[in-house]
């Protein structure tokens, strides 16, 4: 059946369904005409400043989509060894913090000019993630922390991650500690159980903690035996040996 055949009779099924409904309120509608004229202008008015915006913030999503990938690719660009000289016809830097630099200037740049799109919120966590790197730990806390909010779980996710590890590096362990215990009660696709026991179990190590950093490789081992995670758990277990 064709679009328009089946346009015409969901029109046909509406039009019935609504017509003794339309005559018994016909008399209220000319008495309030002036009243009903303007609400649908206004009503008009509100749907297209919708489908305007919604078209607007699609095309500079689209835009900023194509800076994001720009911006990843820099961050991803290879380092140079020591004393090479850079080649004009293959990109690379000569250190981890001018590339994590170059980068962040990039992100920082979508995040200005398009905060409001769904690709400005990747480009937030990345400027955190990159902040992070570059040792600036309150605007690392405060990007990642605004992207942990998103409406995007797996997004969400990834900045708790990022944020618990900012916890970390700068002592507040108890802070890191319940950000895992949420990502481990609350797994995504982006980060899984398994993903943040480990790094639970790390904090635990690196705060001196091996009693529980122990019971966290136990249990991964015992929900996933045969695996290459409890492989993993096994190795860590001999290392506190």
């Amino acid at each position: 059946m064709r679009a328009e055949t089946r346009h015409q009779l969901k029109q046909d099924r509406f039009r019935g369904a609504t017509f003794g409904a339309a005559e018994a309120t016909v008399h209220w509608t000319v008495e309030h005409k002036s009243k009903l004229v303007i609400g649908s202008l206004v009503l008009a008015t509100v749907l297209a400043a919708t489908l305007g915006g919604w078209y607007f913030l699609n095309q500079q999503d689209q835009k900023a989509s194509v800076q994001l990938n720009q911006a990843v690719r820099t961050l991803n660009t290879p380092l140079r060894a020591p004393g090479t000289p850079p080649e004009p016809d293959f990109p690379s830097f000569a250190s981890a913090k001018e590339r994590a630099t170059e980068a962040h200037k990039q992100f920082q740049t979508i995040v200005d000019t398009y905060s409001r799109t769904r690709t400005g919120e990747f480009a937030r966590y990345f400027l955190g993630a990159t902040a992070s790197q570059l040792g600036d730990s309150a605007a690392a806390e405060r990007d990642l922390k605004t992207v942990a909010f998103s409406h995007n779980e797996d997004l969400a996710a990834l900045a708790k991650l990022a944020l618990a590890g900012v916890y970390r590096n700068t002592n507040r362990t108890k802070e890191a500690i319940d950000l895992y215990h949420n990502l481990i009660e609350k797994p995504t696709r982006s980060v899984g159980k398994a993903t943040a026991q480990i790094e639970l179990a790390a904090t635990y190590q690196f705060s001196q903690q091996p009693v529980e950093a122990k019971r966290i490789y136990e249990q991964m081992q015992k929900e996933n035996p045969a695996s290459e995670i409890a492989q993993f758990a096994a190795q860590k277990l001999q290392e506190l040996k």
